[in-house]
């Protein structure tokens, strides 16, 4: 079993930035591939960014490439998502997720239980 606990989120203009943080619980963080999902208002949920257990592979949804970045640190159990260049459509609540498998996908294991992020114009 895991737990997950996202931090970071609030309300920051456009151009501005936050770093999203996700503490999960459990000695195998490790094998486990980390991810980013998101959620606006009225809109289904939808993949942001994901890490591999090793840290080194990553890929992102093409909406942020070249604006977030994706990293984990697993003596610490926390997986980040930093977000720079922030743009009113990226204003959702965002989600961490986990899953032994990759790539990482909306059916993951387990999920934190969200963090809000609004950016304003």
């Amino acid at each position: 079993q895991v737990q997950l606990v996202e931090s970071g989120g609030g309300l920051v203009q456009a151009g501005g930035s936050l770093r999203l943080s996700c503490a999960a619980s459990g000695r195998t963080f490790s094998s486990y591939a980390m991810g980013w999902f998101r959620q606006a208002p009225g809109k289904e949920r939808e993949f942001v960014a994901a890490i591999r257990w090793g840290g080194i592979i990553t890929y992102y949804a093409d909406p942020v490439k070249g604006r977030f970045t994706i990293s984990r640190d697993n003596a610490k159990n926390t997986v980040y998502l930093r977000m720079n260049s922030l743009k009113p459509e990226d204003t959702a609540v965002y989600y961490c997720a986990a899953d032994r498998g990759w790539p990482l996908y909306d059916n993951a294991n387990y999920w934190g239980q969200g963090t809000q992020v609004t950016v304003s114009s």
